[in-house]
């Protein structure tokens, strides 16, 4: 295997990716280039530096990056102008983070000389799909190693065995390692594994990290107003923030509060199902909050276009097409629409709700002087309703008189 001269491996520095690092030396005998990417898990990343330099990773071929800015600007909230949802419920969390992933692995690849990519996804999850469809779109000729479909290695007994012969360090030793496989990012936390597996058994209270339970939150509710620039969220409470820290303050507002936990059987795009546990307290409430603005500044038409294509839209996103044409086109549309998009959503949190309180924009289509119940002064005239129904109604109403209905 010594036609890979060099492979940049995205590396976290965990059981699976240091395994992955000595087995890549071993087995490809080639230089390697380790990349960490920062989107706001909540975990030191640093450690990665100095574990990679234990294996003897020259210090220029190790990258830690914070992508925690243009993961939120340039994916997150992209997504959420979509209103994206996978399946009714999932907020994509996980495959909205791959795309980036990919994308800066292949930056390094292409900086470095590196003829390979390596990633430690398994053979049998989404993950795979979405970094190497990602690779591909972005350097066709790259070439991918996944050890996951190459090695014998398949149990945590076989990898834990494996470091120990290879004398690498590993904290989480046998019996005290967490009973879940967990993935975060600045959108969300992520639980799969262990007791999960079963979709019977509902998960344990100490499991979830990021919220409180909907019984232990606040008596009193708490009240956000969130400002909106074409789509975007831009301030809270009137104040302007970046967009990694819009999302941080919401996680944290919303996790006081009960709000964001999902428990889910979801369809894998490699074909089974798989039970998730799910936290993302800050994306629960920029959706709900997102599609509030829209109903006062939207045209009618134009939401219902937008609703026909999100699931589309999600699917993309969930199966790793994210770096493909039809995505790039749907975007397009999408981000046209949000231009009206404009102006100030007020939402009170409170037991795990997310509830609208309130929206205002000097962009909005809503006239009350329209709406009103009461005398509007002729600005619509209610007889002009009976000619629109009888219209709509002509095709049944034909289809009647001959018996069909």
């Amino acid at each position: 295997m010594s036609d890979v001269k060099k492979v940049v491996l995205a590396y976290s520095g965990g059981l699976d990716t240091s395994v992955i690092l000595k087995w890549l030396q071993d087995v490809y005998q080639c230089e390697i280039v380790t990349f960490t990417a920062d989107l706001g898990q909540a975990e030191e990343v640093e450690p990665a530096r100095q574990k990679a330099l234990q294996f003897g990773i020259k210090p220029e071929n190790i990258f830690i990056d914070d992508l925690r800015e243009e993961f939120v600007r340039d994916f997150v909230f992209p997504m959420f102008r979509a209103n994206a949802i996978y399946e009714g419920e999932y907020l994509l969390g996980t495959s909205i983070a791959r795309p980036l992933i990919a994308k800066r692995q292949i930056d390094i690849a292409v900086q470095t000389g590196a003829d390979a990519i390596s990633h430690g996804a398994t053979g049998k999850g989404n993950d795979q799909v979405r970094f190497e469809l990602g690779a591909y779109a972005l350097k066709p000729d790259i070439r991918i190693i996944a050890p996951w479909r190459e090695w014998n290695l398949l149990s945590r007994e076989k990898l834990l065995a494996y470091a120990e012969k290879h004398g690498i360090p590993v904290e989480m030793k046998r019996g005290t390692q967490s009973p879940y496989s967990m993935d975060a990012n600045l959108l969300h936390i992520s639980y799969e594994g262990g007791v999960l597996e079963d979709p019977w058994n509902e998960p344990d209270e100490v499991m979830w990290r990021w919220s409180v339970s909907p019984e232990k939150a606040p008596d009193q509710p708490r009240y956000i107003e969130l400002g909106y620039r074409n789509g975007d969220i831009v301030t809270i409470d009137g104040e302007a923030l970046s967009p990694a820290t819009v999302l941080t303050r919401l996680n944290q507002l919303g996790g006081e509060h009960g709000i964001g936990r999902l428990d889910l059987v979801e369809n894998r795009y490699v074909g089974m199902k798989s039970r998730g546990c799910y936290e993302t307290p800050g994306g629960t409430i920029m959706l709900k909050a997102h599609r509030a603005m829209e109903s006062l500044t939207l045209d009618r038409e134009a939401a219902h276009l937008k609703d026909d294509l999100m699931p589309r839209y999600s699917s993309l996103v969930y199966n790793g097409y994210w770096w493909s044409p039809e995505r790039k086109l749907l975007q397009t549309l999408i981000d046209a629409s949000q231009t009206p998009v404009n102006g100030t959503v007020r939402v009170k949190l409170y037991k795990g709700n997310v509830i609208i309180a309130g929206r205002q924009s000097d962009d909005s289509l809503f006239d009350m002087n329209i709406a009103t119940f009461e005398d509007d002064a002729g600005a619509y005239d209610q007889k002009d309703a009976g000619g629109f129904i009888k219209l709509n109604a002509l095709r049944m109403r034909i289809a009647a008189l001959k018996g069909r209905q």
